[in-house]
């Protein structure tokens, strides 16, 4: 990213007596892990092309609590979020846009229940309304013709119902797009939900995301486009598993939107 990305906080916002119209939750993938930065910066450059009227939290940012929930802590998530839901009323949120799915499923169906009522948006929902109101334009992509697949992430598609959104995206590509045989909802997870990413597999015939993985590499993609940090690791992962990194790039929608953005 060779522009200067606009990230303002919260903090900075109310100084200024600002109430910006979304919190751009980043999550701890976004925040953290290297490869969801690209991510996280990417999408950040289209909010800043878009003029999108954002805020994070910054430092006042927690983990969601998905994973420590989905592990059986309760407790732990509670505690996470009754502190991320006082910040946020703190700062009278109203909208949230994030790129983890995860967190997406959390803040949007389970917040309300301890008292944060907020309207959630996935970061590939709220892509293809700026795109539809000619904010973002979509120019010639460089992967413009080649083979792409989509992996459909758990808590995006079948928990959500979010299919055709990323689709609708991938279709501004001028790619030449396929589906795998387990798609939409009938989607094979990447093995990284319910705070299986943080723990070895247990023993078996194969890793779950080398099964995905083969998945997608029955469509003789170029690309395997993500929508969710964790799918995006799982996936690489099983590539790297295949020995097929030399060809097969493993790409977030909106790294190819930022690029078509240029």
């Amino acid at each position: 990213m060779s522009e200067q990305l606009k990230v303002p906080t919260m903090q900075e916002a109310m100084a200024e007596g600002r109430q910006p119209d979304y919190l751009f939750w980043v999550g701890s993938a976004g925040a953290f892990d290297d490869r969801a930065k690209k991510i996280t910066k990417a999408f950040v450059k289209l909010l800043n092309k878009a003029n999108v009227d954002f805020a994070v939290l910054g430092i006042e940012e927690s983990d969601s609590g998905d994973a420590a929930k989905r592990a059986g802590n309760e407790f732990l998530f509670q505690m996470q979020a009754m502190t991320n839901i006082e910040v946020m009323n703190m700062y009278q949120v109203k909208k949230i846009i994030t790129t983890d799915p995860h967190d997406f499923n959390t803040l949007k169906n389970e917040y309300p229940g301890l008292g944060g009522n907020y309207e959630v948006y996935h970061h590939t929902q709220f892509l293809k309304q700026l795109i539809s109101e000619g904010r973002i334009k979509v120019k010639e992509s460089e992967f413009k013709g080649k083979n792409v697949t989509f992996h459909d992430p758990c808590y995006l598609g079948r928990a959500n119902d979010v299919f055709e959104a990323p689709r609708a995206l991938i279709e501004t590509l001028g790619v030449n797009f396929k589906e795998m045989k387990r798609s939409q909802r009938t989607s094979l997870c990447c093995g990284a939900g319910g705070a299986q990413m943080f723990k070895e597999p247990e023993k078996g015939d194969k890793d779950i995301n080398v099964l995905r993985t083969e998945d997608a590499l029955e469509t003789n993609p170029e690309v395997i486009i993500t929508a969710c940090p964790f799918c995006n690791t799982m996936m690489t992962d099983g590539v790297k598993a295949k020995e097929k990194e030399d060809n097969i790039q493993v790409m977030d929608i909106a790294e190819l939107i930022a690029d078509a953005e240029d």
